[in-house]
């Protein structure tokens, strides 16, 4: 499809500009401003860029009008039902879904890069027995350059490649080390016996004193978590993990980056922040005391896991995973108060004109929370949980970036700061 071209006319000097269109295979037209400024003289002013491509990407879509996610063009819908977690891996790394031969080759190398340094280890005992879990995550992450860094040369596509599996392989080991060093258990090693949600829930869970069978409701339920967070477009994080790299950070580093944007409660900790509101509001009888509180601009409180930057639809996420949750909770046999207060306070959300036309959906933490809860996860560890499976993104965003790289990451700024003023000596201040 071939677009005019669009117009800008500056009235202050009465010059024109041809902005070109970008279209991609789908979404919205995309302005070219890059003459801009040397035409004109002018940048854009957009905070928080939504409104602003930073780069092309070819892995994941979303429409947030339509309520659409799609994993290399495969809807998410059809992902999380038939596909796993690694083969989504495959697909977001390389593009297509792959064959046997291709998809055994790549959980062998997954599987061979399960371990870690052992001085790694050592090093974790460095963190207070009580320090957050995504801290020690961002610090070990980032302390894995220092490990490999004789297969550090960006410009190899073969050692990108290799640190893109070894990061996906040893998240679930370094998450469970961070789990482990906070409860005071001892180290435990991965099982390459197992799959890739069975071997992190062995290394979470399992102590010497006992034998620990792994649940299959459990795997099951975190292959699925894993799939619906393993992307989602220029979010926070991985706009950060493409910033860094473009740099030429290596992929360690900037996963570290991405860790801690992801850290945030206005990204990751959302699953967090929701659990501990439904524990504020306590009872189902209360869910309409809250619902009032949240439509008034005066008072602090907030629903949180309703509404989205991007979708002003249904979250396509939220659907698959309220499923999920009901179908978890039955297997288990477990009967969750929270979960029945969810159910109502997500009702009455969407009956009620005031979320309606605000257009506040029940996004994909909304339930989340519900399931490591039910799954024996505690609520420190749920932002670590989203990193395991984002890391898949990261490094696909990344690995994109080198292939196809673009120039370093530089953002302008509106400066509202002091015009120029003369220094004067501190005695003659005040």
């Amino acid at each position: 499809m071939s677009d005019k071209p669009v117009i800008v006319t500056d009235e202050a000097s009465g010059k024109t500009l041809e902005l070109p269109v970008v279209r991609g295979t789908e979404g919205e037209p995309t302005l070219s401003i890059k003459s801009l400024p040397k035409e004109l003289g002018y940048f854009t002013y957009d905070p928080g860029f939504t409104a602003t491509a930073s780069c092309s990407s070819a892995i994941t879509f979303i429409d947030g009008g339509k309520g659409i996610l799609r994993y290399r063009g495969y809807p998410i819908e059809q992902l999380a039902e038939k596909s796993t977690f690694l083969e989504v891996a495959y697909l977001l790394l390389n593009g297509e879904l792959p064959d046997q031969g291709e998809f055994d080759d790549f959980r062998r190398d997954i599987t061979y890069h399960t371990m870690v340094h052992e001085k790694l280890n050592t090093f974790m005992t460095g963190f207070h027995y009580d320090a957050h879990p995504m801290a020690m995550m961002a610090g070990v992450v980032g302390s894995l350059a220092a490990f490999y860094h004789d297969r550090l040369d960006m410009s190899d596509p073969a050692q990108r490649m290799l640190a893109a599996k070894r990061m996906i392989a040893k998240m679930p080991t370094i998450a469970a080390a961070c789990y482990r060093h906070h409860m005071g258990w001892p180290t435990a090693y991965p099982r390459n016996s197992l799959n890739y949600t069975e071997r992190f829930l062995d290394m979470m869970f399992s102590v010497p004193a006992e034998e620990y069978k792994v649940s299959p409701v459990a795997a099951k339920a975190f292959d699925l978590l894993f799939i619906l967070h393993a992307d989602h477009e220029q979010n926070a994080s991985t706009s950060t993990v493409r910033l860094v790299g473009s740099t030429g950070a290596n992929p360690y580093a900037s996963v570290a980056a991405g860790i801690s944007a992801l850290w945030g409660p206005a990204h990751g900790g959302a699953n967090e922040a929701v659990l501990n509101m439904l524990e504020q509001i306590g009872d189902v009888s209360r869910v309409g005391e809250f619902i009032d509180r949240a439509k008034d601009r005066d008072d602090p409180f907030r629903l949180m896991g309703f509404g989205h930057r991007v979708y002003k639809n249904y979250d396509p996420r939220a659907n698959i995973i309220r499923q999920a949750a009901h179908d978890v909770l039955a297997e288990l046999g477990r009967k969750d108060p929270l979960m029945d207060l969810a159910m109502e306070l997500e009702k009455i959300a969407l009956e009620d004109d005031y979320f309606v036309e605000k257009k506040l959906y029940p996004n994909v933490d909304f339930y989340s929370g519900i399931i490591y809860k039910a799954l024996g996860i505690p609520k420190s560890m749920f932002t670590v949980m989203f990193a395991i499976a984002r890391t898949v993104g990261w490094v696909s965003h990344w690995l994109e970036h080198h292939n196809n790289p673009t120039p370093i990451g530089r953002p302008r700024q509106v400066y509202t700061g002091p015009v120029e003023r003369d220094y004067t000596d501190i005695s003659s201040r005040g």
